[in-house]
């Protein structure tokens, strides 16, 4: 690298060289430049976005604005990458010696649980300096390469041979093999792959049967609408083996949203119900599992019948449906009931992002402090939880109760932060309770995590074709969010043995494990 202190060449090859040099660092220095504004706004976007993610109103429009911000992250990064590449290949040499100055952070290592195929380049015959022959090895230099082959389609022929009795002339032959639905020609991977690409992925089967197309194999979406609904059928005893796992557990968690269906001609606005079993906050070690259900609307009756003989606590936003389910006259016995704080923080932080709400930010101060001591007790046992609780958590909470009655006789009925003052207040009995049992979480999260899923299909298949639909949507997603926590599960215990606290999991999308796994 050349300076304005180095004097001039004086001859003609080194000038010329000279001028090639800084040429290239002149590219690479206004692709850096670049490459530098287009980070800068990444960054912005990350933080609008994470912002956004944490502050935002949960509604259909925040939701859009995220995914509008995560598009034009993955546009940015896209173009960053492209004036990287571009200045690479004009300048070469500059962008070597740049990395050499600045390496890189170091990547995440490939997976170690792929196959390997090994390649082994030519040796050289000859030595590169002297031109000898007579070389012998001293090691090898390895690269890696991270390789995807295309989907390979194939059809396995299942033979069963004949033979003959020569005694009594009999004929034998082996059993046929086992299929997972009758009538079908669909392998148990086939038909994984079908499941998981419509109700995991998003992908109505009309789209699936073009991209099979579009790889020689012809299905036409009513087979593939019959593989499902025969495979909802097959799949029954594993849902109700979910069904009894989760309505066994000491604390579920529960909550719902929406489902356009299509009746007569319309759209109505049914409802996906979702109970989480997730022992691992307060250090459990029976596997996580999540259950749906489909209703037509929601009324009340529905989680009555969902939860007819579950007995235990229950972790739900304010849901006045509910309300029977937590009667001391109610049979077997009464359901205990555990309040959502990120619900009851969502209504002060709606008020005291605007500004002009100190009662509401002081209210979202004293909130956050509970959540930090959260944090710290996370996947401790109950007694530990427990034990943090009363000694830091508790005076907190009295503190705050005392200070939201006396800033309610200050407010008039109808101000939005006395109606936010009302929702704790109102129900404080069921706010507290986590006071008093080490097993319950803060907030409702886990329901709302397991709900994602449904949020995001929704917009791809639009609405499901009836209440039938409705219901095998509700068995598959029952299986597929099971298998998902029960990998995710695995996955993050097994890494926090092995890698690093910043290592980002990726989603688990392997289609014959999601079938056998539950």
């Amino acid at each position: 690298m050349t300076t304005p202190s180095d004097p001039l060449p004086a001859d003609l090859a080194a000038a010329h060289a000279m001028i090639l040099a800084q040429r290239e660092q002149l590219a690479l220095a206004k692709s850096e430049v670049t490459v530098g504004r287009l980070e800068i706004e990444r960054l912005k976007l990350m933080l609008a976005k994470a912002r956004r993610e944490q502050f935002g109103q949960s509604s259909e429009r925040g939701k859009l604005l995220v995914e509008q911000l995560e598009l034009a992250i993955e546009d940015l990064e896209e173009t960053q990458a492209e004036q990287e590449t571009k200045a690479e290949l004009a300048a070469p040499g500059a962008a070597k010696e740049k990395r050499a100055q600045n390496p890189r952070p170091p990547r995440r290592p490939l997976p170690d649980n792929l196959p390997v195929e090994r390649v082994v380049e030519p040796a050289p015959c000859a030595c590169g300096k002297c031109g000898s022959q007579r070389l012998h090895k001293l090691g090898e230099v390895v690269s890696k390469t991270l390789e995807c082959e295309p989907r390979r389609w194939k059809i396995i022929e299942h033979v069963r041979e004949k033979f003959s009795c020569r005694d009594c002339e009999a004929i034998t032959e082996a059993p046929a093999p086992s299929h997972p639905i009758p009538r079908g020609f669909a392998g148990p991977n086939l038909l994984a792959m079908v499941l998981v690409n419509k109700f995991l992925l998003h992908q109505p089967l009309n789209r699936q049967s073009k991209t099979y197309a579009r790889e020689g194999i012809e299905i036409d979406v009513s087979t593939l609408a019959d593989r499902v609904g025969a495979c909802v059928v097959a799949l029954a005893p594993i849902i109700e083996a979910i069904r009894i796992h989760v309505m066994s557990a000491e604390r579920i968690h529960a909550d719902d949203t929406t489902v356009p269906v299509l009746a007569k001609l319309k759209t109505v606005t049914g409802r996906i119900w979702t109970y989480v079993r997730d022992d691992r906050p307060f250090g459990g070690t029976d596997p996580p599992a999540a259950l749906f259900y489909y209703s037509r609307n929601r009324a009340g009756e529905h989680p009555q019948s969902h939860l007819a003989g579950y007995v235990g606590l229950m972790q739900a936003d304010a849901f006045d449906g509910s309300n029977q389910l937590y009667k001391a006259q109610r049979k077997p016995a009464p359901i205990l009931e555990a309040a959502c704080w990120s619900h009851g923080r969502r209504k002060f932080f709606d008020l005291a992002k605007s500004g002009e709400a100190p009662i509401a930010s002081e209210a979202v101060r004293r909130i956050d402090i509970l959540f930090e001591i959260e944090r710290t007790i996370n996947a401790k046992t109950p007694e530990q939880r427990l034990a943090a609780r009363r000694d830091q958590s508790r005076p907190i909470v009295a503190d705050l109760e005392i200070w939201m009655r006396q800033q309610r006789t200050l407010l008039s009925s109808g101000n939005d932060t006395a109606k936010a003052i009302n929702y704790l207040l109102n129900r404080w009995a069921a706010f507290t309770r986590f006071l008093d049992d080490g097993r319950i979480c803060l907030s409702n999260n886990a329901a709302e995590r397991a709900l994602r899923g449904v949020a995001v299909g929704r917009r791809n298949w639009t609405f499901a074709g009836s209440d039938a639909g409705g219901n095998r949507a509700a068995a598959v997603y029952t299986l597929i969010e099971t298998c998902l926590c029960r990998v995710r599960h695995r996955a993050v215990y097994a890494a926090r043995r092995t890698m690093p606290s910043r290592v980002v999991f990726p989603r688990f999308v392997a289609d014959r494990r999601l079938v056998g796994s539950a």
